[in-house]
């Protein structure tokens, strides 16, 4: 088993692990339904990227939680609407 020439100091371990620190993410909120949102990656809430549909969110859903996301989508549609026209 081979062995270390020399111990490292506190200060020279403390240096090495100070870049292994996590960084936060950058979340953003989906422009078409507010919720947070991975850059560059497609909204899980109503399937779109940069403004266009590309996941089909209520494939997976059953009929119950589809009528229940339809409603919800078309209300957070609205509101959006509404929100833009008074800007």
């Amino acid at each position: 088993m081979p062995v270390p020439r020399q111990r490292h100091t506190k200060s020279k371990r403390n240096r090495q692990r100070s870049h292994q620190a996590l960084k936060t993410t950058g979340v953003k909120s989906c422009p078409k339904c507010g919720q947070p949102v991975l850059p560059h990656i497609a909204c899980k809430n109503c399937g779109t990227y940069k403004g266009r549909e590309v996941l089909d969110v209520m494939k997976k859903l059953t009929k119950r939680e589809q009528k229940k996301r339809q409603k919800e989508l078309a209300a957070q549609e609205e509101a959006a609407h509404e929100e833009h026209e008074h800007k």
